[in-house]
């Protein structure tokens, strides 16, 4: 089964490990990303005010995409894959953001939100299988206490994300799980690590990540992974100073499966 594979814009710049670890793995796994040439930024923050249409055609045009080329729409970055799936939804449910949208698109075919938004780790545990995935990881991670932090964008709101329970999700431990490590869970996996508001209020982001982080360290984290581009570097900021490693999950997946960035070819693995 292929994808539709939308990376989004930091995956290109200063997120490129969660990308190309990504794509890496997905080759070794054998599950093929076509990523559309023509994607535009998704517009990072969900847009709250109901007659917002424009900042909403971008995602719009990524979704009609996929569904032209009859394929999921697979994102990685949390905040690509919460706009992508809202925005969705508004065009599945709210019948005046449809309409506005696709008289201006001017689509041949009304889009109706028949596209499934689907997480890299979703496609993970869902068409690759944690059990299958267990059987292709050449390097386990044995002896290696990691972990999970969702923060806040893959989680709310629930009912529109359906991604795992918000208050105790478990896909990104048993991801862990399957590529040989212990996952650690903590009470501050699903906290804010403060977003956008790093740009204004450094004081109060280094407040809440080192929540985040003692949290971790107290029930035994050697290291923590996520999802999000913004939450990687605002934890990393502070955890640099308690020496709290923070990656991306494809990058644990790539080392678990013996690829990384740097190789030409990922390595191909028997079933």
């Amino acid at each position: 089964m292929s994808f539709h594979y939308y990376p989004g814009c930091t995956l290109k710049t200063k997120a490129k490990d969660l990308d190309e670890c990504a794509r890496k793995s997905a080759e070794a796994l054998g599950v093929p990303l076509i990523e559309w040439e023509e994607w535009q930024c998704c517009g990072t923050v969900y847009p709250q005010a109901q007659d917002e249409i424009a900042t909403r055609l971008a995602a719009i045009r990524a979704l009609d995409e996929a569904r032209r080329n009859g394929s999921d729409l697979l994102t990685i970055c949390s905040a690509c894959h919460h706009v992508m799936k809202r925005i969705n939804r508004d065009m599945q449910t709210n019948e005046d953001i449809r309409t506005k949208a696709n008289n201006y698109l001017a689509l041949d075919t009304p889009y109706t939100g028949q596209t499934r938004v689907v997480h890299y780790l979703e496609m993970l545990r869902d068409t690759v299988g944690f059990d299958e995935l267990r059987k292709r990881v050449l390097y386990p991670l044995t002896g290696r206490r990691i972990g999970a932090y969702y923060g806040c964008m893959l989680l709310r709101p629930s009912k529109e994300m359906q991604f795992d329970d918000p208050e105790n999700p478990s896909i990104m431990e048993d991801f862990l799980e399957a590529i040989g490590a212990e996952p650690v869970r903590y009470p501050y996996r699903n906290e804010c690590c403060g977003g956008y508001v790093a740009l204004e209020e450094a004081a109060l982001v280094g407040e809440l990540c080192g929540k985040v982080l003692d949290s971790a360290r107290q029930k035994g984290a050697e290291a923590l992974i996520t999802a999000c581009p913004l939450c990687r570097y605002n934890l990393r900021k502070n955890g640099s100073k308690q020496d709290m490693p923070v990656y991306y999950f494809s990058e644990l997946l790539a080392e678990a499966l013996g690829v990384n960035r740097t190789n030409t070819e990922p390595v191909r693995l028997e079933k």
